[in-house]
């Protein structure tokens, strides 16, 4: 029986569940046993924190919540659960109460802003002809293209969700700042970084696709968040 706790993983905006392929990978590696990644609807911040929510409810012992991108904002909302004992943010949105990620978005616009398009069902889309240089510019061409080819597209409308009661003022947060990101400006990583007060904060000088260019480190950040939190 492992003591390690249960991680659990939350994509965001244009990806799914499959997107941390490769850090679930690492994780088993390390020795984690208890892996899940959900996979939300992307259509409102309610409905992915409550279908997150559901996720952590059914695990029986503790569990570490990590986030990427949007993902970040999902489990701020979601993250107030008991058996929670700590946040992951890699690359994410952190929302005080009050905020979403499209106003946090606006303080500081990312270099891909223009690369984003609705369609006329009110899904927002990474034109997939830009999405190499705009969400992974440091991976490799067949990955990016797989990447663009199956982005899963959220509800445009869900960029304006606000959060509630913010998780991270109660439980430990860990956050990693993408430095080349082009998705969230790094600019807006580190300010809602600093407002978290992280009990460690890395940077990694890669695209906002960390979790697939970096995996090795970030499966490191988050097993020492891990045991960390296990011991507070």
């Amino acid at each position: 029986m492992s003591d390690k706790p249960t991680i659990l993983l939350v994509h965001g905006f244009w990806g799914g569940a499959a997107h941390w392929s490769k850090v679930i990978v690492e994780l088993a590696r390390k020795g984690y046993t208890s892996i899940h990644a959900v996979e939300m609807p992307l259509t409102s911040l309610a409905e992915d924190a409550e279908r997150t929510r559901k996720m952590i409810a059914q695990q029986k012992g503790p569990v570490l919540l990590v986030g990427h991108s949007y993902g970040g904002a999902v489990i701020t909302e979601a993250g107030d659960q008991p058996n929670v004992i700590g946040l992951v943010y890699i690359a994410a949105f952190a929302p005080d109460a009050g905020e979403s990620p499209g106003e946090i978005t606006q303080r500081n616009l990312p270099q891909a802003a223009a690369n984003l398009e609705p369609d006329s069902d009110g899904y927002l889309w990474v034109k997939p002809d830009k999405f190499h240089e705009s969400f992974c510019q440091d991976l490799s061409d067949s990955e990016a293209l797989v990447m663009a080819v199956t982005q899963k597209a959220p509800l445009a409308s869900a960029f304006g969700d606000k959060v509630t009661a913010p998780a991270w003022k109660k439980k430990p947060s860990w956050y990693q700042i993408s430095s080349e990101d082009r998705m969230i400006d790094p600019v807006n990583q580190r300010l809602m970084s600093a407002k978290l007060n992280p009990k460690n904060l890395i940077t990694l000088a890669t695209s906002h696709a960390s979790l697939a260019t970096r995996p090795f480190e970030v499966a490191s950040f988050i097993d020492d968040a891990a045991v960390a939190a296990s011991n507070l």
